[in-house]
């Protein structure tokens, strides 16, 4: 895989860069004015990023992620990862049949329902999962393969299925790994 090198990402305008950013060469980043990456995060191959994004620090988008945070915008904390094409939309059209839909319609004439996302800390989202408008992954969630997140969750918790629902509580053994992760990366 291919990287930017810090030099060429601060080139691209970005909001702001954290020091050993990676952001694949073969991504496609958009309204890079709007969004902001933290340290040692990683962009992997073929994602596209448009819109108001905030990446937290050690953070990976891995390989075919969309996240598009429109105007309200996508917030991904700290230790957060999204697996292979996971979806976070910001923005939907309305899908009633009452209004118009897409891009190449005038507002006036659509309505589209715009909230923005939040992922907080140590949640990890499974391959193919899709996140809508106005949900907030509570600290620590996991989310299964192939899941649709129309709900915010609960901390700690397992949540698997199209709509997604929690299934039981998530360990948080990982806190403890996290301090001595800081202390060995003097971070």
């Amino acid at each position: 895989m291919s990287y930017y090198t810090y030099e060429e990402l601060k080139k691209m305008g970005f909001k702001n860069v954290g020091f050993d950013v990676k952001v694949s060469t073969k991504a496609s980043i958009y309204d890079c004015e709007k969004i902001s990456i933290g340290n040692n995060s990683r962009i992997d191959d073929f994602c596209v990023i448009s819109g108001k994004v905030e990446i937290g620090s050690n953070v990976h988008i891995t390989p075919f992620c969309l996240v598009a945070g429109g105007l309200k915008g996508v917030f991904l904390e700290d230790f957060t990862t999204l697996a292979y094409g996971v979806k976070i939309f910001s923005q939907s059209d309305d899908y009633s049949g009452e209004t118009l839909t897409n891009s190449t319609i005038p507002k006036k004439f659509k309505n589209e329902y715009m909230k923005e996302v939040i992922v907080k800390q140590h949640s990890i989202v499974g391959a193919g999962s899709v996140i809508m408008p106005g949900v907030t992954l509570e600290i620590g969630t996991s989310i299964g393969a192939m899941s649709l997140v129309l709900k915010s969750t609960q901390a700690w918790g397992i949540y698997v299925g199209i709509p997604a629902k929690k299934i039981k509580n998530k360990k948080q053994d990982l806190l403890e790994l996290k301090k001595e992760f800081l202390l060995e990366s003097h971070i």
